[in-house]
């Protein structure tokens, strides 16, 4: 059978479109234009510990750590609790408790919070909950609650425990403590699992509070080699805003001459260079990182900026080096696949810096870590102030309510993806394959056949889904002709030599060729139980009845609900004489999800050759 309808063949490659569409990288964002006064100006100004918070509401979680910790050693509950305790309302410690729980399953992210924070007031004394009310913090985005509850306990895991460490660090930093939060990082450092993210950002704070001994500190000699890296790509960064600039030009040399992580400092030491007015050495930058393939558009935005000698790029600011510093450290989070503390890092960043592109990267990861509804609150305050931020949220929360079933709403993010890139022709594609998936084949074929998408340059998907959408409309000819258009650019493709030799097949045009091309693809595909319904059908067609049966029982095992390939099952049993598992099979369809036209066929099957009355009750019948 054919199978475009099918979710993952509409949307294959939409999560690499909703990440490239913005393009910029985790760990850094394109400069603006430096400002007429001097960067040193406004340090001294952030050094006097008078910075506004600005929080956005955030949206992440931690979840649980990859090593089940010990349980906590504490007085069993009812022992404690004695009367139980009540809040203001009569609301009880254990009901709110509950009520917290099936929230945060529900994905109600504030409202488990909420609930939880009022069973931490109630019960200060039990470590376990005060860890769940800071996780459910985190995941609403709560940053201060998350701040001031955050776990000290020794009984509570230690990757609890640093998080809450880095949470309070740099909360206290955000509302303007710099010197306070230095002063907490240089008593208790934040450690492992996340020493890496401290290190990075307390450099800033400290900077920050003035503290320039600590703000330059190399490295632990334990940290790994890409970590030290990173970190001395920082301390190059502040040695500048130290005026310290030959220090930090050798420091940029020495990053930038590593033959494998050189590639990731040369648009860094190219944007230095530029600044001390030396555009020749950074175009030299520049053109290293094309030569090498290396260059992103930050880069190409640089040498362009060199070529035309435009105003160089600012120098970040304390709370920006800060926020950019936890960017990194959430990529390297992120490359271990441990999506929530990267979360964490990138709604810290955001709220040193608030960016689109850093809220959109917040979503991702959320979603990306299997935490979709906190991923999609998080997507829905990207702005429209960048169209091709805005764009990536939306495809991106298309993605994410796909796997709900949400056809409209889907339908919705895409068109406002397309209402702020009406060029982009990888968003035209999506609304079409969303618009056909919804069986609204007129619609879909407008935008198919339309100047972004009918180009002559199109790739195969444009023409396997302009034909699948002909076919959908009974249009065999036109169908025929894009479906072998697509199979020239990829004449392999188990999926187009299905579609093709499947119409072929059922069309009872070219049935001996149209099955061969389908036994290729069941041959490259032998998994997919629609490629084995269309061989089973293509034998059925061909009068190969007992190898039939066969195949399509072996395609209603894989594909259990799919009415077309039961229909069939039942007509190979009728063929072979097996008539009342015919029957069942057929009443089987009308269970299932089927068109009024297959409905109408099945009940015909039913009454004419077996005189029962269709019942859709599984397969039993009624006989007259």
């Amino acid at each position: 059978m054919r199978f475009v309808s099918s979710r993952p063949a509409l949307f294959l490659a939409a999560s690499a479109l909703a990440l490239s569409l913005a393009a910029p990288s985790l760990a850094q964002e394109a400069p603006a234009p430096a400002p007429e006064t001097s960067a040193e100006e406004a340090q001294e100004a952030e050094a006097q510990d008078a910075e506004p918070n600005g929080d956005p509401v955030p949206h992440i979680i931690i979840a649980d750590e990859p090593e089940t910790p010990e349980e906590p050693k504490v007085t069993p509950i009812p022992a404690e609790w004695a009367p139980i305790p009540l809040d203001a309302e009569k609301n009880s410690a254990f009901g709110l408790y509950l009520a917290g729980r099936n929230a945060l399953t529900s994905g109600e992210s504030a409202v488990g919070a909420d609930y939880l924070s009022r069973v931490y007031a109630l019960t200060p004394e039990q470590p376990r909950v005060r860890e769940q009310a800071f996780t459910a913090a985190l995941l609403a985005g709560d940053l201060d609650e998350a701040g001031r509850i955050a776990p000290t306990d020794p009984e509570v895991s230690p990757v609890i425990v640093q998080a809450g460490r880095l949470v309070q660090a740099v909360q206290t930093y955000a509302g303007g403590g710099a010197r306070r939060a230095n002063a907490e990082l240089k008593v208790a450092p934040v450690g492992e699992p996340h020493d890496r993210a401290g290190f990075y950002v307390q450099a800033w704070i400290a900077a920050a509070a003035g503290d320039w001994d600590r703000a330059l500190a190399m490295p632990p000699a334990e940290f790994d080699p890409v970590s030290a890296l990173v970190a001395r790509g920082n301390r190059a960064r502040l040695l500048e805003q130290r005026r310290r600039y030959d220090e930090a030009d050798a420091e940029w040399r020495d990053l930038t001459s590593h033959a494998l992580a050189g590639a990731l400092f040369r648009q860094s030491y190219g944007e230095f260079l530029e600044r001390r007015g030396r555009r020749d050495d950074a175009l030299v930058q520049y053109d290293a990182a094309v030569a090498a393939r290396t260059a992103d558009r930050r880069v190409m935005e640089g040498r362009e900026r060199v070529l035309s000698k435009a105003r160089p790029p600012a120098l970040l600011n304390f709370r920006e080096g800060a926020a950019q510093a936890l960017r990194t450290a959430a990529d390297q989070m992120i490359a271990q696949r441990a999506y929530e503390f990267g979360a964490v890092y990138l709604r810290l960043a955001q709220n040193l810096a608030p960016s689109d592109n850093t809220q959109l990267l917040i979503g991702q990861t959320l979603i990306q870590g299997g935490i979709e509804p906190a991923g999609r609150a998080a997507l829905a305050h990207v702005s429209e102030a960048s169209p091709a931020i805005y764009a990536a949220a939306r495809v991106q929360m298309a993605i994410s309510l796909s796997k709900t079933g949400l056809d409209d709403e889907v339908l919705v993010e895409l068109r406002r993806a397309a209402s702020v890139r009406p060029d982009e022709a990888t968003v035209a594609y999506m609304l079409a394959s969303q618009l056909l998936q919804m069986e609204r084949r007129e619609e879909a074929l407008e935008l198919l056949n339309g100047p972004l998408l009918n180009t002559a340059d199109q790739g195969y998907e444009t023409h396997f889904l302009r034909g699948a959408a002909y076919e959908a409309l009974d249009q065999d000819a036109q169908a025929e002709a894009e479906l072998w258009a697509a199979l020239q650019m990829q004449p392999d493709n188990p999926t187009l030599l299905n579609y093709l030799g499947y119409l072929w097949v059922d069309t009872g045009t070219r049935v001996a060729e149209g099955a061969a091309m389908i036994a290729r693809a069941h041959a490259a595909d032998p998994k997919d139980g629609n490629i084995q319904d269309s061989l089973g059908w293509a034998q059925f067609r061909q009068g190969q009845y007992e190898a039939a049966v066969v195949n399509l029982e072996g395609a209603v095992d894989k594909e259990p609900a799919n009415a077309e390939i039961n229909d069939h099952l039942g007509d190979a049993y009728w063929a072979v004489g097996r008539q009342r598992e015919a029957g069942f099979q057929w009443n089987r369809v009308l269970t299932l999800k089927v068109d009024d036209k297959r409905r109408g066929e099945v009940e015909a099957k039913l009454r004419d050759r077996l005189n029962q009355n269709p019942t859709g009750d599984h397969g039993l019948g009624s006989d007259d």
